[in-house]
Parts: C-alpha cells; sequence; structure tokens
C-alpha cells in the first residue's frame, strides 16, 4: 500500500513546506482579459465578505442616528455622531459639514488608522480634523469614525474575538468592516448628501479600512488609500487580519478591486509603501488597463515616514476635487489654516450618556450567532428552486470558509509510483495533485481484473490513511475492500493531508511556525484534508471506466467526506460516519474539526443540504451529530427514501449493504 516503499516519503508536497505570512512577498498574478479579471474580481469579494462574517449580508437594522452638539466655524460645522450598526452597538465619530451652501454634497468616509489618539488625532504625521475641515471647506461633507476600542467606541475592546469567535465569522476586522459599510447607510440617509459621489480615504489602518471597504460596496465612487497598499506587508494589527482573508491573494490585488472607479495610492518613501511607483502601482494599473481606465488609477509619492501630512492630504484633495467636484484646479484645494475644537467638543460621550441597551463583547457574540443560525434557517431549502438559492448564498459560504473546491480534471497532475499485479485486481500507487497548487495525494487504485466495460467507482477516505484498509493481522484487504472489488468496484483508497505516507516521517508537525495571523494567510489542516477528498474524487471521475462515483468516509475522515460532498457534483451516494460528534459544541470544533467561519457557513447542515436529494448515509451519530434539519431538508424535497440515519456505527456489511440498494 505504499506509494513511496519502505524508506521513502512524505511526497514533496509543497503545503508541507511553505507557510504564508504579512512580510512575505507576494506576486501579482497577470491577467490577460477583463473577463478573466472579473471572474477573479467576484470571487475575491465573495472571500472578503465570507472571512469577514458578512456572507450572507448580515440584516440591516435601523441606524437610530443621533446628530447632536453642533459647532460653526468659519465654512464648516462640526457635529457628534452615535449610530447602531448593529443592535445595541454603536459607531461613533463627528460629522463636518459644509456651513454654506445648499448640496446635496458629496460625502467622504474618513476611518482613522492606528494613530494614538484615533480620529482626534492631530499632530504634523496626521490630522484627522484637519482632514475633515478640509473637506468640509471644500464642499463635502465628511464623517470621521472610531475604529473600535477607540475614543468612544469602548463597548468591546481592540483585541475582540478569538478562535471561537472565529468558527461563526466573528473578528475584529469584520465588525470595522460593517461598520464602514454602515456608515455609507448613514451618510447616504443625510439630505445634504449625493449618494452618487461617495470617497473614502484613510492612512495605515484606515487604509486598510479604505481599500477593503471599496473591494466589497460599489458605493464608494472614489478612494484614496494612504501609505499602505503594498507587496511586502499586509498590516500587523488584528483588525486587518481576519481569518481566511488573504487565502491565496494579498493587499495590492484586492485594492484592485476598486476598478475602474478612481483610485490614488499614496505613498511614502520611510515606510512599506516605498515602492509603490515601480512596484504595486503598475500591478494595480495593469488592471485599470484591461478597462482603458488607465487615467483612473494614479500614484503620487512623498519623501516622508509613515503618514497622513498636509502634503499627503493634498493630494488626495486634489485626486477628490477632480472626480467628485469636477474641479482641476489643485490651486483652490490648498489645506488653509485650520484649527482643532477640544476634546469635549469631538468626544461623543463627553458629558452625555451612553444609550441603555449597548451590548458587550460577548452580548454582541450572542446576538451574530443567533443572527447567523437565523439566517441559516431562514433559507433551510423547502424545494428545488429553494436549494438553488441555498446553495448560491450557503454553498459560496462553505467554499470559501474552507478554501476548497472540485477541481477540473484537467487541471490535475498524477504521477505514478508502480503498479502491482494480483490475481483479482491491479494494484496501482499513484501521487495525485493539482498542477497549480504543488499538492500530493498519496493514493492506491485498485481495478477489478475481471471489469468488463464500465464500472461504479468508490472513493474510501479513513483518517489513518489508506494502509487502514489492510488487516493488520492477516495482511490482507478488510472484507470491504475485497467485497467490492468482487461487485466490480474500481475502488481509490487516499491518504489526505498528514494522515499515513502524507505525514512527514520526524513526527509532529507544527505548521504554523510561529507566523502571526497563521489562519489569515493559510488553510486549516481541516481544509486542507476536505480539499484532498475533493482532489481525489475529481480524479476518480475522470476516469475512463468509472461509470459513476460513491464516497466512504470511515472512522474520523467521515466529517471531512460529509464536507467535501457538500462542495462536489455528480456524486451518487455517500456513506459517512459521523463519529458521534456533537455539532453543537463549539470547543469540539475547534479541537477536531477548525475552519474559520466553518460554523457560519451552516457546516454539516449545508454540507448535506447540497447532498439532498442525493442518497446519503450518515451513521453513529450517537444522538449528539444534528440530524432533525437534514431529514426536515430531504423530506421538503421529497427524498425521504435517499436518506439514512442510524445512532450506532455501521459495519463493513451495512455499509455494503447500502451501497448496493443504490
Amino acid at each position: 500500500m505504499r506509494v513511496f516503499g519502505d524508506k521513502g516519503g512524505p511526497p514533496d508536497d509543497r503545503r508541507l513546506r511553505e507557510v504564508r505570512h504579512g512580510k512575505m512577498r507576494f506576486d501579482f498574478p497577470v491577467y490577460r482579459s477583463r473577463e478573466e479579471w472579473l471572474k477573479r474580481a467576484e470571487y475575491l469579494r465573495r472571500q472578503i465578505l465570507v472571512s469577514n462574517g458578512l456572507w450572507p449580508t448580515p440584516e440591516k437594522a435601523p441606524l437610530n442616528a443621533r446628530i447632536f452638539g453642533r459647532v460653526e466655524r468659519e465654512g464648516y460645522t462640526v457635529e457628534k455622531v452615535y449610530f447602531e450598526s448593529y443592535p445595541g452597538f454603536f459607531v461613533t465619530g463627528n460629522l463636518y459639514r459644509p456651513r454654506d451652501g445648499q448640496g446635496p454634497f458629496p460625502g467622504v468616509l474618513c476611518p482613522h488608522g492606528h494613530w494614538k489618539s484615533g480620529r482626534l488625532e492631530n499632530s504634523d504625521r496626521a490630522s484627522v480634523p484637519g482632514r475633515c475641515i478640509s473637506f468640509a471647506r471644500q464642499g463635502y461633507v465628511a464623517f470621521s469614525y472610531d475604529m473600535v476600542g477607540y475614543n468612544d467606541s469602548v463597548q468591546v475592546s481592540h483585541r475582540f474575538g478569538g478562535e471561537r469567535e472565529a468558527l461563526w465569522g466573528i473578528s475584529l476586522m469584520g465588525l470595522q468592516l460593517w461598520n464602514s459599510i454602515r456608515s455609507v447607510d448613514f451618510l447616504t440617509s443625510l439630505e445634504q448628501v449625493d449618494p452618487d459621489r461617495i470617497g473614502c480615504t484613510g492612512a495605515s489602518g484606515g487604509g486598510t479600512q479604505t481599500f477593503m471597504l471599496m473591494a466589497v460596496d460599489d458605493r464608494v465612487k472614489v478612494a484614496a488609500p494612504v501609505n499602505m497598499v503594498s507587496a511586502n506587508f499586509q498590516g500587523g494589527c488584528l483588525c486587518e487580519n481576519s481569518p481566511s482573508l488573504r487565502i491565496d491573494t494579498f493587499n495590492v490585488e484586492i485594492a484592485a478591486l476598486m476598478a475602474p472607479r478612481p483610485l490614488l495610492l499614496v505613498s511614502a518613501t520611510g515606510d512599506w509603501t516605498r515602492e509603490n511607483p515601480h512596484v504595486e502601482y503598475p500591478m494595480i494599473r495593469s488592471v485599470y488597463r484591461l478597462f482603458d481606465a488607465e487615467e483612473r488609477v494614479q500614484c503620487v509619492q512623498f519623501d516622508a515616514p509613515h503618514n497622513y501630512n498636509t502634503a499627503s492630504r493634498e493630494a488626495v484633495y486634489a485626486w477628490f476635487g477632480r472626480w467628485l467636484l469636477g474641479i482641476t484646479d489643485e490651486d483652490r484645494l490648498k489645506e488653509r489654516p485650520f484649527s482643532v475644537e477640544g476634546r469635549e467638543d469631538l468626544l461623543v460621550f463627553y458629558d452625555v450618556e451612553r444609550p441603555q441597551g449597548a451590548v458587550d463583547a460577548s452580548g454582541l457574540t450572542r446576538y451574530l450567532i443567533e443572527s447567523a443560525e437565523k439566517q441559516l434557517d431562514g433559507l433551510k431549502p423547502g424545494d428545488r428552486e429553494g436549494l438553488r438559492r441555498f446553495r448560491e448564498v450557503f454553498g459560496v459560504a462553505l467554499s470559501h470558509s474552507l478554501g476548497a473546491e472540485l477541481p477540473d480534471v484537467s487541471s490535475l497532475v498524477v504521477e505514478g509510483r508502480g503498479i502491482t499485479e494480483h490475481p483479482d485486481f491491479t494494484m496501482e500507487r499513484l501521487l495525485i495533485g493539482r498542477r497549480s497548487e504543488g499538492d500530493r495525494v498519496p493514493s492506491v487504485l485498485f481495478i477489478p481484473r475481471e471489469q468488463a466495460g464500465r464500472a461504479p467507482g468508490t472513493l474510501i477516505v479513513h483518517h489513518e490513511g489508506k494502509a487502514s484498509l489492510v488487516d493488520a493481522r492477516t495482511g490482507s484487504l478488510i472484507p470491504l475492500v475485497t467485497e467490492l472489488l468482487r461487485e466490480g468496484h474500481v475502488i481509490l483508497a487516499v491518504d489526505c493531508f498528514l494522515s499515513g505516507e502524507s505525514h512527514p516521517l520526524s513526527g509532529t508537525v507544527d505548521r504554523e511556525r510561529d507566523v502571526k495571523f497563521f489562519t489569515t494567510f493559510n488553510k486549516t489542516d481541516l481544509a486542507l484534508r476536505v480539499q484532498d477528498v475533493l482532489t481525489s474524487l475529481a480524479y476518480l471521475q475522470g476516469r475512463k471506466e468509472v461509470s459513476g462515483v460513491d464516497i466512504l468516509g470511515l472512522k474520523e475522515a467521515g466529517p471531512w467526506c460529509l464536507l467535501a460532498r457538500g462542495l462536489a457534483t455528480d456524486i451518487r451516494g455517500t456513506a459517512v460516519d459521523a463519529c458521534q460528534f456533537d455539532t453543537r459544541d463549539d470547543e469540539l470544533w475547534l479541537r477536531k474539526l477548525f475552519a474559520p467561519g466553518i460554523r457560519r457557513a451552516g457546516g454539516f447542515l449545508t454540507a448535506a443540504a447540497l447532498t439532498a436529494p442525493h442518497r446519503l448515509f450518515i451513521h453513529n451519530t450517537g444522538g449528539k451529530f444534528q440530524t432533525d434539519w437534514i431529514t426536515e431538508v430531504y423530506g421538503a424535497l421529497d427524498a425521504e427514501g435517499r436518506l439514512k440515519i442510524e445512532e450506532e456505527e455501521a459495519s463493513e456489511r451495512q455499509i455494503l449493504e447500502w451501497l448496493r440498494g443504490g
């Protein structure tokens, strides 16, 4: 059963030796057509939303905005604002408006970044109030709002979230991105604001907020992320690194999602954007070229440390003035001297009681989990059309949460490692992988000797690998395999990631290697195992002699196979061991089956619904594995007879009988 022989292994699998991180150098893919880019752009937008817990879109409850504390100054006014992005969670900030003119005016969002004083920062290197004052004097309505944990936003800290929250797609970054989306809602709700002229600009962490917002919200018509877009630094804070965000992508590709809307990159010689003019800017410009819109992207650089100083601000004023005001005379948009109000005039809750009903971190988490469960239940398929809608929403969520998909057969790379002839079958040892990914799955293919014409194919996966299909006492194949071969099945047995021969001989594997934000850039073991199941399925389906494929997930590989089945197509039947997994126990998910967003995506419920109405056998539930929801879906699709559920672990004989029933 060994692909490498007694002294070999593990395979040259890129996943065993490469760990991505936020300070490595990333390369920009080459996109040769607008269509190719648009397909990629749609994928990336969904990835951003799923990784931040915003797919499907959360319910937009009333903002219940309050604007008060108006102060009038020469050419502008400033007010205090709070509103609810989620019920009981408040976005806090200041609204700067032109004092004269009728409007409607363009609106500008001003996220602040990690300056010590947040939105109140007023120094030579950065002045958030100064930026907003200048915008208001020029004819904009500008809104600066707190990052979570800064100034007035103290309901939860800037360390909000954790691994348990990650299961549900809950993170600090996701919360801040939602706050930004709701801030657009707030701005566009104002009668003075033209909803078709919305801009966004911020520096550093505020730059990250800018390009993440513009990537997923096309209401942002003009943007200027300042001193942030880089190919070699992706952001150093929790609020910039939601789990799964940068799987196979990086900030430059995300920033290119602005195309073909006007985008200005502002960089500095004294930070990680020093290479913008000749590295990142040409990368993004290549995408704008696909739209014949190169005049809509521009890069400026200043000889300065990390900043959003006067020179940087004036470059942004000129860019926004061109696209939002129709002003090309940059001298009209130079920054005039300004005076910033005292803290008491800017802090929202300086002399105002905080609203009643404000939630804390645990209350917010509880609300978000309950909302996610309601959305899943609300889309539970009740008929074939409902199943189609469910697939479009939760099928996408499941695929992105696992970073897994069924590959095209043409993308596979298969290396033969030897053939052994037996009296009743031929055994071929293989390495199966995907050409662009560098992965390698050790596999053994069994072909019956007396096969005539096309035959059923069966993929068998065991958590300890393909060697588990051999009886350790006798050295013979287990009865399940021999009986399937006798009945003419072509069988593929595989070693999924870190099982069997895919595990390094040196012992334990620590893939994290002390990398910060590991899950932001790298797939978890569960995700890679699910992908290996899908890759193996694609190979077996592509065999000319195989007429149809069944999946058998044995022991602890049962859950891997069920999740994979939800992302596969053209599978006849699926039989999986549920391992008495308590699907409602988050701690168990963390220990056994961790993938960010997996519970937000519906986990096994989604996978089983996507399997319907095809044959599914779930055994060894132990009364813990949630099946009532699955039963209801199969019933609604008139497919009750294709679903079998057993609390006890099925024997090999029971599995065989179930397969024969198909």
